[in-house]
């Protein structure tokens, strides 16, 4: 078992958000977060503030001696860094400020979240247009270069929020599509090659290897391949509750038993009416009964989030559904029959 599968030696937290958060302030995205979860806060990410802040250039700026400007067609792997680094690098430091602030005395879990390194390999061009997904020696080298940046990362955020526990989450929303060959070539007539199960299971272990603590893998699309994730050592595993099929039962099942935590996407993650909180994870608790596991277990076993990040959320729809989660893990703590 990977170094990484030690979800027993934390206390997790009933719920937390996935990622990103609406609007460009990051002390109030900070506020919003710390305000709604006691003891499992998570780095906002504010995508909507444009290049540099989205998923894609907000990883990139991470990295080491990889470098990365925004063309026309995205992201693409340059000589040196340039504007597009410095205000990557820039709005980081404004959201650990942020977080610094409101997490003063604070000794619960955090969570850092950035793109693993096989959806970074499916979105990220090299220079001469096509995604690094096609070239296995530049998937080597980006995800070398992830590994040494998030470590690096990892030790800003431990300076800066000294008490916390700190969580690692990998968004590897492109996952099953690097798997099946379903990723397109810059010209969109053809598709990548499947990338072999081995050799996407080896980088992701390298890159949770940084962490000393427990790395979680979040993907908000169909499919979600939960064995190999646990096979790479993720101690939890982050997914839309409502794309699973009876073809994922098995799976997850296995993964409960196995003490993998589950990080379960019952709230909508765009504006709408939200249910009562009991009716937020009625689903989970029937598919617990079809599990044939114990009741007793559902919240230890998972920790309520969004259906996926916020950023398409108003502001105040983001607190509410923020709450909401907290108030349905409650619910299944005191009601899990």
């Amino acid at each position: 078992m990977s170094q990484n599968n030690d979800s027993d030696e934390i206390n997790w937290g009933p719920a937390t958000g996935v990622g990103s958060m609406p609007g460009g302030d990051a002390r109030e995205a900070a506020k919003a977060v710390t305000g709604s979860f006691e003891d499992f806060v998570h780095l906002p990410e504010l995508p909507g503030r444009g290049p540099g802040a989205d998923m894609i250039g907000r990883t990139a700026g991470l990295l080491v001696e990889v470098y990365a400007r925004v063309e026309p067609s995205g992201w693409r792997v340059g000589d040196r860094p340039g504007r597009d680094t410095r205000r990557a690098h820039a709005w980081l430091r404004q959201d650990l400020d942020a977080l610094e602030e409101f997490t003063q005395g604070y000794e619960g879990v955090l969570k850092v979240q950035a793109v693993g390194p096989w959806t970074l390999a499916a979105a990220l061009e090299l220079r001469g247009g096509e995604a690094a997904l096609g070239d296995p020696g530049a998937c080597r080298d980006l995800s070398a270069s992830l590994a040494e940046g998030l470590r690096g990362h990892l030790a800003e955020v431990r300076r800066r929020v000294p008490g916390a526990r700190i969580v690692l989450q990998l968004d590897e929303p492109s996952l099953t599509a690097v798997l099946r060959g379903h990723v397109r070539t810059a010209s969109g007539y053809r598709t990548h090659r499947a990338v072999d199960r081995q050799v996407v299971e080896g980088a992701l272990r390298e890159v949770m290897g940084v962490h000393d603590g427990p790395a979680v893998i979040h993907s908000c699309a169909p499919d979600v391949p939960f064995a190999l994730l646990r096979r790479a050592g993720a101690a939890g595993i982050s997914f839309d509750f409502g794309l699973l099929t009876e073809r994922d039962e098995e799976a997850i099942g296995e993964a409960v038993e196995g003490g993998t935590k589950l990080f379960a996407g019952v709230v909508p993650s765009t504006d709408g009416p939200l249910s009562d909180p009991a009716g937020s994870v009625m689903g989970v608790r029937t598919l617990w009964r079809r599990l044939g596991l114990q009741p007793g277990t559902l919240a230890e076993s998972l920790v309520i989030t969004p259906t996926c990040g916020l950023a398409g959320a108003s502001p105040a729809y983001a607190r509410s559904a923020l709450a909401h989660c907290v108030k349905a893990a409650k619910s299944l703590a005191d009601n899990p029959e």
